[in-house]
């Protein structure tokens, strides 16, 4: 395994490669392999971006044809078929059933630029400046949105102050931080007093930002009760709620988006990720019109908002949400994910685990990021990709394709359990 070139040249800021120390070669769908031709299940998916697997047959075949038949692949905004195909599906696949009249704004193909926009957008409607952002949540590393990520880490590397966003506890925050933050509805209502409060000195925000399912932060689940108060306390203050939906959205949680059934009307929506379908950068922001109406043409770009290939592969990747039977398979793995990780702890119950998650996107909380990283070094060494996130990096996070093929889900599940065992007795 020959990896002078990127240990002599590439940057110090390289991450992922220094958990998974292997070259690797290929892949197709739910398997990597590397240089030297061992295979590897993959329960991080291109931390997310990959739903529908590595070298998706359907993709690619609709790719080779846009290739062959001189496509055009870059196209800043300008009107293209691809283009035109893609948001026809969505329309029709995405919005359209659920009653959305939301408009799609394409900017440059990464979420933190969704979130940007996002955050430009929502104080401009409002002639606002502030944004309520929550504890453990993440939104990106330019710094709109690193102002509003709140991993310390992270925000140490900006550089400059970050302001103009304030933090409050997610919703279970009780659970997480052992009733430290306070959390829940009772954050929500104290919001709500010092709004109501004239000389609280405390003003309405431009916007409320939040993930239904914290990703990053823990896979952190927020309720309906929680997330319809949120959004209850935005309008009546006149505020955006936007959610950042760019991890946990295109059907990761069984629907397409991760709060299908929360009864929640955003007034944005930051896309990005699994959008593309194949790995190919794309991000979308979808906007209610009447806040669309307060851009003036060419206020936000990007150079690659454009992106043939993202377009023809996403358009592949909405056509699985025609299919009812992909939907409850996603269900039905998730199920089996969260049942797995639950046996897990309760095999251990001095160590105090805890499982949460929703659909294919679980989790289990180990309490310590040592005791994760080894369990995450030692699913490594056995062939079963996996990533720690949280605070302190102690949480196990299982993001595998939604296209996983039952056999692959079942041997890494088990290579989980394994890497646990071993990781506890040698702690």
């Amino acid at each position: 395994m020959n990896t002078e070139v990127f240990e002599q040249w590439e940057s110090n800021i390289r991450g992922y490669c220094r958990a998974f120390p292997t070259v690797f070669a290929s892949a197709s769908n739910s398997r990597q392999t590397d240089e030297n031709g061992r295979t590897y299940i993959d329960f991080f998916a291109g931390a997310g971006v990959l739903n529908f697997g590595h070298n998706n047959e359907r993709m690619k075949k609709a790719l080779i044809e846009f290739l062959e038949d001189d496509g055009v692949p870059h196209s800043l905004d300008m009107y293209t078929t691809a283009k035109r195909d893609f948001m026809e599906k969505f329309v029709n696949t995405i919005l359209l059933p659920r009653g959305m009249t939301h408009k799609m704004q394409f900017i440059g193909p990464t979420g933190t630029n969704a979130v940007e926009a996002a955050l430009k957008l929502a104080r401009r409607v409002t002639g606002r400046t502030s944004i309520v952002a929550f504890h453990h949540g993440f939104h990106g590393m330019t710094l709109g949105s690193l102002a509003c990520t709140a991993n310390g880490y992270f925000r140490g590397a900006s550089g400059v102050p970050l302001e103009h966003v304030t933090h409050h506890p997610f919703d279970n925050q009780e659970d997480i931080s052992e009733g430290e933050l306070g959390g829940g509805m009772a954050s929500l209502e104290r919001i709500r007093a010092e709004l109501e409060d004239s000389s609280s000195g405390v003003s309405p925000p431009a916007a409320y930002i939040v993930e239904a399912i914290q990703a990053e932060g823990g896979v952190n689940v927020a309720s309906k009760e929680w997330l319809g108060a949120l959004q209850k306390l935005a309008r009546d203050f006149g505020s955006l709620l936007i959610i950042d939906d760019i991890q946990a959205g295109c059907g990761r949680t069984g629907s397409y988006f991760s709060f299908d059934d929360m009864d929640l009307d955003p007034d944005i929506i930051c896309l990005a990720k699994g959008i593309g379908g194949f790995g190919t950068p794309l991000a979308m922001n979808l906007i209610k019109p009447e806040h669309d109406q307060h851009w003036s043409p060419g206020e936000h770009t990007g150079t690659f908002r454009g992106q043939g290939f993202s377009f023809v592969a996403g358009r592949e990747a909405l056509s699985y949400f025609e299919d009812e039977h992909f939907t409850l398979d996603v269900k039905q793995k998730g199920e089996q994910m969260r049942e797995s990780l639950q046996a897990i702890a309760s095999r251990h119950p001095g160590e105090d685990f805890d499982v949460r998650g929703k659909g294919m996107m679980q989790a289990l909380d180990v309490g310590s990021g040592e005791l994760a990283k080894a369990i995450a070094r030692n699913c490594f060494e056995s062939g079963l990709l996996i990533g720690p996130c949280g605070t302190g990096g102690r949480v196990i996070k299982l993001i595998p394709p939604l296209t996983i093929p039952q056999e692959d889900l079942d041997e890494g599940l088990n290579i989980l359990a394994t890497a646990v065992d071993k990781a506890l007795e040698e702690a």
